[in-house]
């Protein structure tokens, strides 16, 4: 997989997960911007002239446990039960092994189950994914004394990274996420052309982040890339309004579907998203392979 392959390669995820949110210059970011500790490989499967499938997988280098990874195959609806799916299998998990990984994990739609399952995944956890229609939002909650809201456009990166790095402790997931280097984050996210920062949203408490929701954005669709609070200022209803503002100012934009997904422990995000009019419209199995 190479840069030029990015509007092929966005296409591609749009027809295989229509709820995933990547523009093409996202994903050229997506096929630049790594870490060289990740050791990053892409593959694209190429039918005549068009590209079919794509598969990709690193270590997990935001983790503090070693050998971590992460493997993702997609493959067109069109071009499905042709064996394209175990061709892109077999050389990315031998990569893995190349580069020290001794764990990997992927997601699966229903129908992608069985096949992770026939490469030594078992699965772990459930993924669910939703949207709302912006324009369409309940009334707006109302904003503690003392908490004021920005976009995110006018906070510095530090900022941003302090409250994400915080936030993102508590995610649920197989393997903590503590241990993310500001540069690559710096790199990866906050440069990453997917990222509205003029839509996000952060409420702050003086000049601390006290939550905030982040919007990534193609076209006239939209993606929560992650909505969360710092420990101290949890319970207050800070992650609703910030989510809620974010939305709204979505809707003024042009934005008519506004996607999220939510692991199934996360129970206060999802009752957030529930209370903003999200709607399911898939869930995906996590899986775990020791390699």
């Amino acid at each position: 997989m190479v840069p030029d392959d990015a509007e092929a390669v966005s296409a591609l995820r749009r027809a295989t997960f229509s709820y995933s949110v990547m523009s093409p210059a996202s994903t050229r970011h997506l096929i630049e911007v790594h870490s060289p500790a990740e050791r990053f490989l892409g593959l694209v499967a190429i039918s005549g002239r068009d590209l079919v499938a794509w598969g990709a997988t690193g270590l997990n280098t935001w983790t503090s446990e070693e050998g971590q990874a992460g493997v993702s195959i997609y493959v067109h609806p069109e071009h499905r039960r042709q064996g394209i799916a175990d061709a892109l299998a077999k050389p990315l998990h031998d990569h893995l092994a190349e580069v020290g990984a001794v764990r990997a994990r992927t997601f699966a739609e229903p129908g992608g189950v069985e096949f992770a399952k026939r490469f030594g995944y078992d699965g772990t956890r459930q993924m669910h994914y939703s949207g709302v229609d912006p324009r369409v939002l309940p009334p707006r909650p109302p904003a503690p004394e003392g908490i004021e809201l920005v976009t995110m456009d006018t906070l510095d990166a530090r900022q941003a990274y302090t409250a994400d790095a915080v936030a993102t402790l508590d995610e649920p997931s197989d393997s903590p996420a503590d241990a993310i280097d500001y540069d690559d984050w710096v790199r990866e996210v906050w440069e990453s052309p997917a990222l509205d920062k003029s839509l996000g949203v952060a409420a702050m408490a003086g000049d601390e982040v006290a939550a905030f929701s982040a919007i990534e954005t193609d076209g006239d669709r939209a993606w929560s890339a992650m909505t969360g609070s710092i420990p101290a200022y949890r319970g207050r209803g800070l992650a609703k309004l910030a989510k809620w503002e974010a939305l709204r100012r979505c809707a003024d934009a042009g934005i008519v579907g506004a996607f999220t997904s939510n692991d199934d422990e996360n129970g206060p995000m999802l009752a957030v998203n529930n209370w903003l009019g999200y709607r399911r419209v898939q869930t995906q199995t996590g899986l775990l392979r020791t390699l």
